[in-house]
């Protein structure tokens, strides 16, 4: 839709006060003042609706964002102001301006204690390391979701060993019931090496697209060949998205233990376990 153009509602009044600086004597002096208006100015009943005199304070904010909290919108959270001041005029500012203070209120990353200096520990990791890497996302509630970081060791053990790529998220051990994904390799001498670390908010798709492509930034865009995790679905999905060119298996531990929980045949158990760890040669695995 295209808009009409604005009126002018310029009145080419010639009221102004003038205000200049004198060097010499370190002062401001007021060098022109017009007093008289060609245009009717607002009565004092229409003064409280200018837009300088129009704030919201810190108190009515919080205020809304606790209300909102509790399912009333902004204009039923507006009308409670009004009526708690008495109309109108006594509130000091306009619905829209409300609307306009929430927006910029969920644009900013509220942080507790711990979150702040988790975030003041990383970017102190920065400054004495030009290759670390960070970075996190908000939630709804414009708090810490998702946290991803590695250092500058991370970065050369995965461009030596990024051959299989090995993550796994525990099942919120923290006192944040935070999901913990660490990436992890292995390199020539078979000892793990770590490719970094996340906290993540959920364990759904989006969470582990963000995870993975994140991921990919740090790594300078360096894809793995293969890639070993759990059995979680989302977590297939975003790989598939992700990575489609690289090998993608389950690991044999999960598998393992995943046989033990369902198998109720001991023998048929043992003989699948022997599959998992025993070293056949291909023939043979095929057969057994």
């Amino acid at each position: 839709m295209i808009r009409s153009p604005k009126a002018i509602t310029r009145e080419n009044c010639s009221a102004r006060f003038w205000v200049g600086y004198e060097k010499k004597r370190d002062v401001y002096v007021v060098t022109n003042f017009e007093p008289h208006h060609n245009h009717q100015l607002v009565s004092p009943l229409e003064s409280p609706y200018l837009r300088f005199n129009r704030v919201v304070r810190n108190s009515d904010l919080a205020q809304a964002v606790g209300m909102r909290r509790t399912l009333f919108i902004t204009c039923q959270t507006y009308e409670y102001i009004v009526n708690q001041c008495g109309g109108y005029l006594n509130v000091g500012f306009q619905i829209k301006d409300m609307y306009n203070k929430l927006d910029a209120s969920r644009r900013e990353i509220l942080l507790d204690d711990n979150t702040e200096a988790a975030l003041s520990y990383l970017k102190a990791k920065g400054a004495m390391d030009p290759e670390f890497f960070c970075k996190f996302s908000v939630d709804d509630e414009n708090r810490l979701g998702n946290l991803f970081w590695r250092d500058s060791t991370s970065l050369l053990n995965y461009i030596a060993y990024d051959d299989v790529l090995i993550f796994n998220s525990t099942y919120q051990t923290n006192v944040y019931d935070k999901p913990l994904v660490l990436f992890v390799g292995s390199n020539n001498y078979r000892s793990t090496v770590m490719f970094g670390c996340a906290l993540l908010q959920d364990e759904i798709f989006e969470t582990y697209k963000w995870l993975l492509e994140t991921f990919m930034v740090s790594m300078k865009d360096k894809k793995p060949i293969s890639i070993l995790t759990d059995g979680v679905e989302a977590m297939h999905k975003a790989i598939d998205d992700v990575f489609p060119m690289s090998n993608h298996r389950l690991c044999s531990w999960h598998v393992s233990r995943n046989a033990q929980d369902n198998l109720k045949d001991d023998e048929l158990l043992r003989n699948l376990q022997a599959c998992i760890w025993e070293p056949f040669a291909l023939d043979e695995f095929e057969k057994k």
